[in-house]
């Protein structure tokens, strides 16, 4: 299982989690609100969810049910990149 990036991080995009990521899988786009983390890419070592300032990054099973639709969401930010 991936993590997932949820509510927390809209607006605030530390980008601590990118710099622990040893796989480079956490994203964005200029515009975008919020992180994300690539699905196929994430090696589930939880470097990220530990630094997260925001507590917004979960392991995708464990994941706040108000949250559950951010797995998609991030899913959905790498479809046809």
């Amino acid at each position: 299982m991936a993590y997932v990036i949820a509510e927390p991080c809209i607006g605030v995009k530390d980008r601590s989690c990118v710099d622990v990521c040893p796989v480079d899988c956490i994203h964005e786009t200029e515009d975008s609100p919020q992180l994300y983390i690539n699905p196929d890419d994430c090696i589930n070592c939880g470097a990220c969810e530990a630094v997260c300032p925001v507590q917004a990054i979960f392991e995708e099973g464990m994941l706040p049910a108000q949250w559950a639709h951010y797995k998609e969401i991030n899913r959905d930010f790498f479809q046809g990149r």
